[in-house]
């Protein structure tokens, strides 16, 4: 008798799935898309840019704030739509010049995207007009008695993004308001 072998034949192959470099690569690709969302927006949907930016200008108006007091030396902040920098007076030449003894107030831009906005005594403040490059006139005033010119800075994303808004609390301390307050 004779024996016939029967050959197997291969089943058809049929789509089992993703492989495990596939999965692989779209985890990779989530990561990287929520690492984004998180440095951009933190973990509680904040702009840390500017977080990081309104805490600074708030930390370095009450630091020159107190600096004007203990010198007895007029200072001023000079706005751009997107930087800032402290003058300071000089009795002698009767002029506003640039804080040259003290780095922590030199000039800072503000970082892309971020933009100022500003209210000096009630009236909104054109930031970007031509002036001359010499005149550096503060649009807020800080007095050496530790007054200052009643203002409100909002540091803002876009026009209708994120913003805070920095002014002076009732101690003179400049502070961030809420909308609430700013209302009143």
């Amino acid at each position: 008798m004779a024996m016939v072998h029967a050959r197997a034949v291969p089943l058809p192959r049929t789509p089992r799935g993703f492989t495990l470099v596939e999965l692989l690569v779209i985890v990779v690709i989530i990561a990287l898309v929520s690492a984004t969302a998180l440095i951009t927006f933190g973990a509680r949907g904040e702009d840390q840019q500017l977080e990081t930016e309104s805490r600074r200008l708030e930390q370095l108006m009450n630091y020159v704030r107190e600096q004007a007091e203990l010198q007895t030396r007029e200072y001023g902040l000079l706005c751009r739509e997107n930087s800032y920098r402290f003058v300071t007076f000089d009795p002698r030449r009767e002029l506003w010049v640039e804080v040259a003894d003290d780095d922590i107030l030199r000039e800072r831009r503000l970082p892309e995207g971020l933009s100022i906005r500003l209210i000096v005594e009630g009236r909104p403040v054109v930031l970007n007009r031509p002036r001359d490059e010499k005149d550096l006139t503060p649009h807020i005033m800080i007095f050496s008695n530790g007054d200052l010119t009643p203002f409100e800075l909002t540091l803002q994303r876009e026009s209708e993004g994120p913003h805070v808004t920095l002014a002076a609390d009732e101690q003179g301390r400049i502070a961030r308001q809420d909308e609430e307050e700013r209302r009143r």
